[in-house]
């Protein structure tokens, strides 16, 4: 099941990432990078209850950088791969799927197309290096630890519009 995509407001939000660089496709580093992020959270004795996140900062098809993060307001201790940012305020364009994580990337094509046939423009910036976006986040409101089921995992996509 795919929501209709509709226009948000979002407030800026302070996260803890694991940033890596990846190749599609990049399931095999989510699980490490999740465990090094949830690891974090627990030796800081701080509840993972956050909104957890993949951020697609630069897309180079088929590679990518991303960040596997948590929005969280706690100080948690930086060490290894962790960093810390903010989400930014602003306007976005959301949309919720609930089914598999394989149909994921035809999902972002839809959003895409549907974005493209009304002229809408993310927040991005086209470089030598790729696309770098400023906020284009996959939230993943369950998982499959939590819900084994994969026709009942539910994700939203949310990309921050471009400024105008």
């Amino acid at each position: 099941m795919l929501t209709l995509p509709r226009q948000t407001e979002r407030g800026p939000q302070r996260y803890v990432a694991v940033r890596r660089k990846v190749t599609m496709p990049f399931g095999d580093a989510v699980g490490p990078a999740s465990g090094e992020l949830f690891a974090a959270f627990a030796n800081a004795g701080v509840a993972a209850d956050g909104m957890e996140f993949i951020k697609y900062n630069l897309i180079d098809m088929p590679d990518l950088e991303i960040e596997i993060g948590m929005t969280t307001d706690a100080a948690i201790p930086l060490s290894g791969a962790l960093m810390e940012g903010e989400l930014p305020g602003g306007r976005y364009i959301e949309t919720t799927y609930t089914g598999p994580y394989d149909d994921l990337y035809d999902v972002t094509a839809m959003l895409i197309g549907w974005a493209k046939e009304r002229g809408i423009r993310w927040d991005m910036e086209e470089t030598s290096e790729g696309d770098r976006f400023a906020a284009r986040l996959e939230h993943y409101h369950n998982n499959p630890v939590d819900e084994p089921d994969p026709a009942k995992l539910r994700t939203t996509l949310l990309f921050k519009l471009a400024s105008g």
